[in-house]
């Protein structure tokens, strides 16, 4: 492969598909930057699939199923990659997505240039991930059929958050460690757990922001269980009075996830201020995310799809300028850090 065609994989590309994750990438230290870039584009290239709704489940499952295989050192005459340009490329609306699904095949000579460790690393990062859009797959309906079907235990919804967030921590920290020897100040046990709570405090951050969306595709994230102690069923929660009836559920599920952010925000001040790159790529999710659940907790139409908790780009800039100057001071990080907490928390208890 051209030192061409890998610079525009993990350059251009990388930037039109990555979206806001493009600031972390960015940010990393060179080291971490391509294997941490390719496995973005790899897991980016199987949700296109997943999610691509024009397809059949059963269609996507088997092409996932497939790419996982590939990814993982099966052997292809590049059939698999002309069928995903071909059967899925077509229907995406994104340029720039259609181009990842070209791109697939330089993406894969990619990965079998790495080194063993990290080709050994994004291989299970990648299978990991796409276990979790298995997940979805198998368990939820075709988004055209108009059924909703919710999570049958609270356990769901954790191994869930593991599959497609919570294994991102560990692999970063992995790469930390591989990349970076003796940057972190803990022990590798304790940050691999952290990291797995870093990665579920994002996606809890996901599922409670984009429930509205994903009930009108039949997805209900938010576990049969917990909603029948708010007298709910899936269906109902497309009823205007539905953000009302099931507030206990999200204030209990936006506790989880703060709980999850105090083990995050441990991660990142176990970095040392001298990797201040590395600690900005940490500083930067978490600060949005707290500031995403304090809209969500504050929401009083948060299963609207039309009243998103989303943060405006705005808000993502201040961030940005903000932090650059306080990331390498610990105390002012934690004074930041308490003082969203306790908003969020005042929000929780009214």
């Amino acid at each position: 492969m051209s030192d061409s065609s890998r610079a525009f994989l993990l350059g251009p590309l990388l930037k039109g598909v990555s979206r806001s994750f493009y600031l972390t990438l960015r940010v990393l230290p060179h080291g971490m930057r391509d294997p941490v870039g390719l496995a973005y584009l790899l897991a980016r290239a199987a949700d296109t699939i997943a999610d691509t709704s024009l397809i059949p489940p059963e269609q996507r499952l088997a092409l996932l199923l497939s790419l996982r295989e590939r990814v993982n050192g099966a052997a292809d005459d590049g059939t698999l990659v002309r069928r995903l340009a071909e059967e899925v490329g077509a229907q995406q609306a994104q340029s720039d997505e259609r181009v990842l699904l070209e791109s697939l095949g330089p993406a894969l000579d990619v990965l079998a240039q790495l080194d063993a460790g990290d080709r050994q690393a994004v291989r299970g990062i990648v299978s990991t991930l796409t276990e979790g859009m298995e997940f979805d797959l198998r368990t939820f309906p075709d988004e055209r059929s108009g059924r909703i079907v919710a999570l049958q235990a609270a356990a769901e919804l954790d191994t869930y958050t593991y599959l497609v967030a919570g294994c991102v921590g560990e692999f970063w920290t992995r790469m930390t460690y591989a990349h970076l020897p003796g940057t972190l100040k803990d022990e590798p046990a304790v940050m691999l757990a952290r990291g797995v709570r870093f990665g579920k405090a994002l996606q809890l951050v996901n599922v409670l922001r984009d429930c509205g969306k994903d009930l009108r595709i039949g997805r209900c994230y938010l576990p049969q269980p917990m909603l029948a102690r708010c007298g709910l069923q899936p269906q109902d929660l497309l009823q205007p009075e539905a953000s009302r009836q099931a507030r206990p559920l999200l204030q209990e599920l936006l506790r989880t996830a703060l709980a999850h952010f105090r083990a995050a925000i441990d991660y990142t001040l176990a970095i040392p201020a001298t990797a201040l790159r590395l600690r900005l790529a940490c500083l930067w999710p978490i600060l949005i995310g707290l500031e995403t659940l304090e809209l969500l907790a504050a929401n009083p139409a948060w299963l609207d799809p039309a009243s998103a908790s989303k943060l405006p780009r705005s808000g993502v800039y201040r961030i940005l300028a903000c932090s650059l100057p306080l990331a390498p001071l610990d105390p002012a990080l934690r004074l930041w850090f308490s003082r969203l907490t306790a908003r969020i928390e005042a929000q929780l208890d009214d």
